[in-house]
């Protein structure tokens, strides 16, 4: 049996969108990680449960840690059964607890992620009620344990997830819009582009407040996990309260009154979505909601930041978002000079509307749309007075 035990020291995997992977690197780096490694929508690292715990709490781009238990050669369903039944799954859950399967498959031998999944639950509640005589329930909202399975052709892998929800769900979101941006995608444009919460942030058509909200997560160093009720780890038989403790007394909110960011939007449902979100986040006195055309948007200060998720025309005609995009470019050079702008889009055609040239493109995807993330410098007069902060 491959045990669950506590070594002090093992590997961890740390799940990102496509694009986010160097910044929860730089991420990892900074809250203590060895051996740090970057692969395609994630990032390996060695710890130890602290690590396991901190990384939940404090990472603002990732969306699942990982705890890997085991990797085998798999070739059909009867191995992919006996290789589950390896390891000792009463070392992670009670027989009477509940359990949930995820699976990812990129494999000829193995087509269906489902099919995957229902075969290695009938492996852990098989090996339960041969043990034991009874076997643990599924429940695929709030398992006790949540299995994560990986599949790359022959290649398996099988992992706790420690987050249980996904960490994108920070638990300040009570109110939603239209579109949602994810809160992991939006720390992780707003890390993009180097801001450090040193001046003033603007989100000209913010929806629901993600944008302006995680900006103030990041400038009030609150932790992401801060709002959380719980984490898929508080449930196994190992947790350790005391060390979760310690790590929310390390990390304390640090608010700065002199902040403030800004969420603009043409829409007044939005605007009162944005401001329930930020009261529950309790930064109503550091973000400034308003119903606003962005035609009548004016600039609080001489610089700062903005960066936006406009329309990419799932609901509009392209005629009518061209107009918006050369809207957008027109607000921004007429009345943002000074500032520098990100603005995240699946639709090129749109962006050659804005009417500005990008200084640099970030191919970054917004649930299964590939989009760019591009950075106009709005500066004044001829190209030498460009103002290059950001």
């Amino acid at each position: 049996m491959i045990k669950g035990g506590n070594k002090k020291d093992y590997e961890i995997v740390a799940k990102t969108t496509y694009g986010l992977e160097d910044i929860l690197a730089q991420e990892l780096a900074g809250i203590g990680a060895d051996d740090i490694k970057i692969l395609n929508r994630a990032v390996s690292y060695r710890g130890d449960t602290a690590l396991l715990y901190r990384s939940n709490y404090c990472l603002r781009t990732a969306l699942r840690i990982l705890k890997p238990v085991a990797s085998l050669q798999v070739s059909d369903e009867h191995e992919l059964y006996e290789a589950v039944r390896i390891v000792s799954w009463s070392d992670f859950l009670d027989k009477k607890g509940t359990l949930a399967v995820d699976a990812t498959v990129k494999s000829k031998h193995f087509t269906h992620s489902h099919y995957v999944a229902q075969k290695v639950k009938d492996a852990v509640v098989d090996q339960f009620r041969d043990r034991y005589g009874m076997r643990p329930s599924v429940d695929l909202n709030n398992p006790h344990l949540r299995i994560n399975i990986h599949i790359a052709e022959k290649k398996l892998t099988i992992s706790l997830d420690s987050s249980g929800d996904s960490l994108h769900k920070r638990g300040y979101r009570i109110s939603q819009g239209i579109a949602n941006l994810s809160e992991v995608l939006a720390a992780g444009m707003i890390m993009l582009t180097g801001w450090k919460g040193d001046s003033p942030f603007v989100d000209l058509m913010c929806g629901s407040g993600t944008l302006p909200i995680e900006a103030a997560l990041i400038a009030h160093k609150i932790p992401p996990g801060y709002y959380r009720k719980e984490f898929g780890f508080q449930h196994w038989p190992d947790f350790r309260y005391d060390i979760l403790k310690k790590i929310r007394s390390e990390y304390p909110p640090s608010f700065n009154p002199a902040f403030l960011s800004y969420g603009l939007d043409n829409t007044p449902e939005a605007i009162r979505f944005s401001r329930k979100n930020a009261e529950a986040a309790q930064l109503k006195d550091y973000i400034k909601f308003e119903v606003c055309d962005i035609v009548a948007a004016k600039k609080p200060a001489d610089h700062g930041i903005i960066v936006m998720n406009p329309p990419y025309g799932e609901r509009l005609k392209q005629d009518d978002l061209n107009l918006l995009y050369k809207t957008i470019g027109n607000t921004l050079k007429n009345n943002f000079q000074g500032f520098n702008a990100w603005i995240l889009s699946s639709n090129p055609d749109a962006f050659k509307h804005i009417g500005l040239h990008p200084d640099k493109r970030i191919t970054l995807f917004n649930g299964q749309l590939e989009c760019k993330f591009n950075h106009y410098g709005l500066y004044p007069g001829s190209r030498k007075h460009r103002i290059t902060k950001i």
